[in-house]
């Protein structure tokens, strides 16, 4: 049993990070098996198709990267409003990661959203988490539910533009364009 654990546990770990470096359909599962160490037939055994490695990778994926920034905004002392900024503190963290390629589920959508159906649900699945921890936290501090959208928005187009512009930059303008939100000052 313990075998079988720690060899689902190298499978996903190399399989995500191969994935994520260079692509899910650019990824055959022979590299993969190379990388984790595990035989083809106990890879196959594990995930009886790429699809389903592909979805074990995203929901492992989906519960580290909340449970990140949960800890990270939980972790900052301060008001309501400084919770919320914390989530774009953690973002400028993220995208200054080594490797850091952007969101492995627009990634994945992108890729795949079109011809694997399992895999546009996990990224919207995904995406609706977010909203909605992001919407907790907007409206601890007091402003209305329907504004959390801004917020969401401002995060998600600073995932995307980091990940293009190769720089954490954007997460600390998205940050000072939330901060404004917050003291309902123009954003500009």
């Amino acid at each position: 049993m313990v075998d079988l654990a720690r060899a689902r546990s190298s499978v996903l770990e190399a399989a995500e990070d191969l994935f994520y470096a260079r692509g899910f359909q650019a990824v055959g599962m022979d590299e993969i098996r190379a990388a984790s160490g595990v035989p083809l037939k106990r890879l196959y055994a594990l995930f009886p198709s790429k699809s389903a490695l592909i979805r074990a990778c995203l929901d492992a994926r989906d519960t580290r990267w909340r449970a990140r920034l949960a800890a990270y905004v939980d972790s900052r002392p301060g008001s309501p409003e400084g919770r919320v900024l914390a989530v774009f503190d953690w973002l400028h963290t993220w995208f200054s990661e080594p490797g850091f390629r952007g969101c492995a589920f627009v990634n994945g959508f992108g890729e795949l959203g079109a011809t694997d159906a399992s895999v546009a649900e996990i990224a919207r699945l995904h995406k609706e988490s977010f909203r909605a921890y992001v919407t907790g936290l907007v409206v601890a501090a007091g402003q209305p539910e329907e504004s959390a959208a801004a917020y969401v928005l401002l995060a998600e187009g600073a995932i995307v533009t980091a990940a293009i512009s190769g720089t954490p930059e954007p997460a600390q303008q998205a940050g000072r364009a939330a901060a404004r939100l917050l003291t309902g000052a123009a954003v500009t």
